[in-house]
C-alpha cells in the first residue's frame, strides 16, 4: 500500500448535503468545514480515489428513505470495490444511542431510563434489535454506548448517560455492547475518559478530576465493557483532564486501554477532536502536529472526515517526522476489523439484506417494555393510580396541562433522529407512531373528560397562558401537569449536547405554572419528561404525586399513562440523585464523610430523594438471610443471601440493592457504595431468595500509591430500597494482605434468584 492508500483507510467521509438545514449536528461542524464543493457523488469520488476508511452517518445526517439509502450506500461500496486499486469497501458508522438515528427507526428510551430500569438483560435485547436494523441497511459500527459516569446534573449530556454509579453504568453498558455486537455491529464506547466531570457542568470544558476519581469512578465502566463484553471500538473524549487532552494521552489510549486491558479493536476520534488539538486545546502547532500527536497516542481513525490524517499527516510521514510504522499500526487495526466484518472477503456483496421496516412490532414491544420498567414514581399521597378512584372514573374531569403534555418531541433525547436531525427539517414528517401523553391518557382513561391547556412553553418567559391552565385545574377533579425538557443541540434545547444549565429549576416559567396550579387546591400529578433530574424538592410535598420519566421513547407516553391509570405498576428507581439545587452541584451519592452534612458548614448536601429511590403500588419486605462467611480474604468474594417478599395486593418488581461501607481505608472512601443489585418480579404475596456473590474487587479503591487495592478491614453490608435507607445489615471482615486488583480479578456480581416450590 502507498502512504496515500494507507492514510485513506484512517479517515472518514461525511457527505453533508446542502439541504437548507440550519445548525450543527456535531460540535463546530460548519466551522470545521464538514462540507465540500460539488455534488455528493462528486465529493465522494474525489475524496475516495485512494480508498476510504469509513462513511459517516449516511442515514443519520438528513431524512433518507431506508430502502433508497441502503441502495445508494451499496452503490458507493461497489464504486470503491471497482474504482480503487485495492477495492476495499468502507466501514459505515451511525449514531445509535436511543436506537438507530435514522428516519422512521424505532426510538427507544434514553440511557437514564436504562439505568432506572435496572435491567441489563432487557437493554441487551434492545441493543440486539438496534443492531439488526443497522446490519440490514449495511451499517457496521454504532457510536454507542455512552459510559460517562454522571458527576454534575447541570451538564447537558446527562441525558446520554446511564447513571451516577459506575457499576450500574458498567453492567448496563456492557449489556448494550453484547447486544449490539451479537447482531454483527461494532459497539463504540464513549467518551474515553473524563468528559462528564467538566467544571460547572459545561460541555467541552476543562476537567480537574484527580487520578483517584479517574481510576475509581470514571474508568471502571469502560474496563467492564472491554473485558467482560468484548467491545471492539472506543472513542476518545473531548476532555482535557488536568491539562492533558484525551486525544493526545498515550498513557490512556495505549497504556490503559491496550497494554493493561488488552484491547485489540480500533480507537476512533470523536468528531473533529484531532483538529481540536490545534484549534481548541492549543497543544498542537498545526493540523499535521495534531495528527502526529493523536496517531502516536493511539487514535487509529479520524472522524467524521479527514482533515488532519490526510495531507497534513502525509507530509510529516514523507519528511520522516512521523514514523510510517505508526501509520502501519493503525492500518493493521482497521483492516483486521474490516476483515472480521467480512468486508475483505473475496465474495463480499454490499447488496443490502434488509429488512427496511425500521420500526417493526417486535422493536416497538421492546421499547414499550423498557419504558414501562423505567418510569419512576417519586412521590404519591394515594391519588395514584387514577384508575382506582374518582379521578379515573367515567365522571372524572382531568385537566392535562403543561408544555410537554401534547409534544411528541418531549419523549425523545437529543440523539434521537427527531431531535437531532428533523428539527432542522420542519417540513418533513416524523413518520413514527409516537402518541403524546395527552393522546395516551385519552386512550387510557376513556370515560374521563380531559381538558388540555399548555400554560406555557418549555423554555419561554411568557406567563400569559398560565391563567387559563389555572382555571382548567380549578374546575377539574385532578390536574396532570406534564413539564420538563425539550432536547436539542448546541443551545437549541434545554437538554442535550451543548445545552447545559446553571439553574436546575424547571426551565422557563414551568416552575411558576406548577406552583400556581398547586395553589388551586386541586390534586396535582406532576409528570416530568426530562433528560436530567431537576431540583423539584419543594414540589414533592405539595403535589399529590410526582412521576419521573427520562425521555422514555416512542412508547413512553403509554408507559406514563399506564402508571397514572394503574395499568403499569411503577418499578423504576432513580439512577441519579435528585438534586437539591444548582448550587449543590456537582454531587454524587458516592461521596466520602466530608461530602455529607457537617456542623462546620451551614449547607446541607443531602438530595431530596436519593440514588435508588422509587415507589410502587405494592409493598416489599427485604431481609438478610445471612452471609456465607464472616471472614473473607481480600482476593475472595462476599456471598450474601436475602429474601424479598411482595407484601402488597398486586404483582410488582423490586430492585434489591446491596451497599457496602468500609470502616477505614488508607485513603478516604464513599460512605456507601452500591455493591450489587437484582431486579426481582414477584406476584402478590410471593417471596424469592436472592443470592449475591460479590467479588471483593467491588470494594477496591486506589491506595496512596494509586494502586487499585482491596484492603483488609471491616465492611458493613447494607440492604435497602435505596442508598440512604437500611432494611437489614450485616458485617464482614476482609482478611489477609492488601490485594492489588488486576484484570484477572472478577468484576461482575453473580446473581441467583430462587423461588420456593409450591
Amino acid at each position: 500500500m502507498s502512504v496515500e492508500e494507507k492514510l485513506a483507510q484512517l479517515v472518514g467521509l461525511w457527505l453533508r448535503e446542502e439541504d437548507g438545514s440550519d445548525g450543527d449536528v456535531a460540535p463546530m461542524a460548519a466551522a470545521m468545514g464538514a462540507g465540500q464543493d460539488g455534488s455528493a457523488d462528486e465529493r465522494f469520488t474525489s475524496f475516495a480515489r485512494e480508498g476510504l476508511g469509513q462513511l459517516t452517518r449516511p442515514f443519520g445526517t438528513a431524512p433518507v428513505e431506508p430502502g433508497a439509502g441502503a441502495a445508494l450506500l451499496a452503490q458507493r461500496q461497489r464504486w470503491l470495490q471497482a474504482n480503487t486499486r485495492l477495492g476495499i469497501p468502507a466501514l459505515v458508522h451511525e449514531e445509535c444511542l436511543t436506537g438507530l438515528a435514522a428516519w422512521q427507526a424505532t426510538t427507544f428510551p434514553a440511557p437514564p431510563a436504562w439505568g432506572a430500569s435496572f435491567s441489563p438483560d432487557l437493554v441487551e435485547r434492545m441493543a440486539a434489535a438496534v443492531g439488526e436494523s443497522m446490519r440490514g441497511l449495511g451499517v457496521h459500527q454504532g457510536l454507542a454506548p455512552v459510559l460517562d459516569v454522571v458527576r454534575d446534573a447541570r451538564w447537558g449530556r446527562v441525558e446520554e448517560c446511564i447513571s451516577e454509579d459506575p457499576y450500574v453504568v458498567g453492567t448496563i453498558g456492557a449489556a448494550y455492547v453484547r447486544g449490539l455486537q451479537s447482531s454483527g455491529v461494532v459497539a463504540t464506547l464513549k467518551h474515553f475518559v473524563g468528559y462528564s466531570a467538566s467544571r460547572a457542568g459545561r460541555n467541552l470544558a476543562p476537567v480537574h478530576a484527580g487520578p483517584r476519581e479517574v481510576a475509581d469512578v470514571l474508568l471502571p465502566p469502560f474496563e467492564m465493557a472491554v473485558l467482560d463484553a468484548g467491545a471492539q471500538s472506543v472513542m476518545n473524549s473531548y476532555a482535557e483532564v488536568d491539562g492533558l487532552p484525551a486525544a493526545t494521552d498515550a498513557d490512556l489510549l495505549t497504556g490503559v486501554l491496550r497494554e493493561r486491558w488488552g484491547f485489540t479493536g480500533t480507537v476512533v476520534a470523536d468528531y473533529f477532536s484531532v483538529a481540536f488539538l490545534h484549534t481548541l486545546h492549543a497543544v498542537a502547532a498545526d493540523l499535521g502536529d495534531a495528527a502526529a500527536q493523536a496517531l502516536a497516542a493511539g487514535i487509529d481513525v479520524e472522524l467524521p472526515t479527514g482533515s488532519a490524517y490526510l495531507e497534513p499527516l502525509a507530509e510529516r510521514v514523507r519528511s520522516g517526522r512521523v514514523p510510517e510504522a505508526l501509520v502501519d499500526r493503525a492500518v493493521r487495526r482497521v483492516l483486521r476489523q474490516k476483515a472480521a466484518l467480512g468486508l475483505l472477503d473475496p465474495g463480499y456483496d454490499p447488496t443490502p439484506a434488509g429488512p427496511f421496516d425500521l420500526d417493526p412490532p417486535g422493536h416497538r414491544a421492546l421499547a414499550a417494555e423498557l419504558a414501562d420498567r423505567s418510569v419512576v414514581l417519586l412521590s404519591n399521597d394515594g391519588t395514584l393510580p387514577l384508575g382506582a378512584g374518582s379521578a379515573g372514573g367515567a365522571a372524572a374531569r382531568v385537566a392535562v396541562l403543561g408544555p410537554n403534555a401534547d409534544a411528541q418531541a418531549a419523549l425523545f433525547g437529543c440523539y434521537s433522529f427527531v431531535n437531532h436531525v428533523l428539527d432542522q427539517h420542519p417540513q418533513v414528517p416524523a413518520r413514527l407512531h409516537a402518541p403524546t401523553v395527552l393522546e395516551a391518557l385519552r386512550a387510557e382513561l376513556p370515560g374521563a373528560t380531559l381538558e388540555h391547556v399548555p400554560g406555557c412553553t418549555v423554555d419561554g418567559d411568557d406567563p400569559s397562558g398560565i391563567a387559563a391552565a389555572v382555571a382548567a385545574a380549578a374546575s377539574a377533579d385532578v390536574a396532570v401537569v406534564v413539564a420538563g425538557d425539550r432536547a436539542g443541540l448546541f443551545g437549541r434545547g434545554t437538554s442535550g449536547e451543548g445545552c447545559d444549565t446553571d439553574d436546575l429549576r424547571l426551565p422557563g416559567v414551568q416552575q411558576r405554572l406548577v406552583e400556581e396550579v398547586l395553589d388551586t387546591g386541586t390534586p396535582v400529578v406532576l409528570v416530568l419528561l426530562t433528560g436530567r433530574p431537576y431540583a423539584v424538592g419543594p414540589l414533592l410535598g405539595r403535589a399529590a404525586a410526582v412521576v419521573q420519566a427520562f425521555f422514555p421513547g416512542e412508547e413512553g407516553a403509554a408507559a406514563v399513562a399506564g402508571v397514572l391509570s394503574g395499568r403499569v405498576n411503577p418499578s423504576g428507581r432513580l439512577p441519579l440523585s435528585l438534586p437539591r439545587s444548582a448550587g449543590a452541584q456537582p454531587y454524587s451519592y458516592l461521596h466520602p464523610r466530608l461530602g455529607a452534612a457537617s456542623p462546620v458548614s451551614n449547607l446541607d448536601t443531602a438530595p431530596p430523594l436519593p440514588f435508588g429511590h422509587g415507589l410502587s403500588y405494592t409493598s416489599f419486605e427485604r431481609s438478610l438471610l445471612g452471609v456465607a462467611a464472616a471472614r473473607v480474604p481480600t482476593d475472595g468474594s462476599v456471598v450474601v443471601s436475602c429474601r424479598v417478599t411482595n407484601t402488597g395486593t398486586r404483582a410488582g418488581a423490586d430492585v434489591v440493592q446491596l451497599y457496602g461501607s468500609a470502616a477505614t481505608g488508607s485513603t478516604t472512601r464513599p460512605l456507601v457504595r452500591l455493591l450489587a443489585y437484582a431486579r426481582v418480579e414477584l406476584d402478590a404475596g410471593e417471596s424469592a431468595e436472592v443470592e449475591l456473590d460479590v467479588p471483593a474487587s467491588r470494594l477496591a479503591a486506589s491506595d496512596r500509591a494509586l494502586r487499585r487495592t482491596v484492603e483488609p478491614g471491616r465492611v458493613r453490608l447494607l440492604l435497602g430500597p435505596d442508598c440512604s435507607r437500611v432494611d437489614a445489615e450485616a458485617e464482614v471482615e476482609l482478611t489477609g494482605a492488601a490485594h492489588a486488583v488486576t484484570t484477572a480479578d472478577r468484576r461482575l456480581v453473580r446473581v441467583a434468584v430462587r423461588r420456593p416450590r409450591g
